[in-house]
């Protein structure tokens, strides 16, 4: 796995030019195809690294925020209650689930709202969410760590269809970000968001 950097971005987009991402479902059917706004609901689909499907592993992600340095970045698929509402910043969604209630181990997710509207969230609702994570335990360049040491973003799909795996995010069993984004959805296909990798007072 790779840190960000230059160098890693610019094998990103090598990847978005050459590779397409498989997207596969728990069951049949294909991601939204509205414009702009984004639909929930529908199958819930696999969590795919390339053409792995991710198990959920609440215990991976807690090994990688205990012994992975400082923007370590992976693939993640995790579940667990909201525990903590974050401010909202320049379009994104940051809430924090909890990973594991005996270590009390927590996550923050970031969501871009451009790929459809959350329900009203509240402590306690169930999550499910598949994308990229990214320990973030200290400062790194002018961006301050996330308050709990990690967050998990592109947990959308990803409208462009190529050079990056989609994500989501399900709340209390109901799919969320199948969207097609805003006007730079093809952009964010290529790159990941700048904005999403970093923690909420880095807005």
């Amino acid at each position: 796995m790779k840190k960000i950097s230059v160098g890693f971005l610019s094998l990103w987009v090598l990847g978005a030019l050459v590779g397409a991402p498989a997207y596969a479902h728990h069951q049949g059917g294909n991601p939204g195809t509205d414009n702009g706004g984004g639909s929930a609901g529908g199958a819930i689909p696999s969590c795919m690294s390339g053409n792995q499907i991710l198990p959920i592993d609440n215990q991976q992600v807690i090994q990688w925020k205990t012994s992975t340095a400082n923007q370590y970045l992976a693939r993640a698929h995790v579940e667990g209650p909201i525990t903590t509402l974050y401010p909202d910043h320049s379009g994104h969604t940051h809430f924090e689930i909890e990973l594991d209630k005996n270590t009390q181990e927590t996550l923050e997710i970031i969501y871009n709202q451009s790929f459809g509207a959350l329900p009203a969230l509240q402590v306690g609702m169930q999550v499910e969410a598949c994308g990229d994570y990214i320990t973030s335990t200290a400062q790194s360049g002018p961006y301050p760590a996330s308050p709990d040491g990690a967050i998990l973003h592109w947990v959308h799909r990803n409208p462009g269809g190529r050079g990056h795996d989609s994500g989501f995010v399900a709340i209390d069993g109901v799919l969320y970000g199948e969207g097609n984004g805003n006007g730079n959805f093809q952009i964010e296909a290529l790159f990941p968001s700048f904005e999403e990798a970093l923690p909420p007072s880095a807005f």
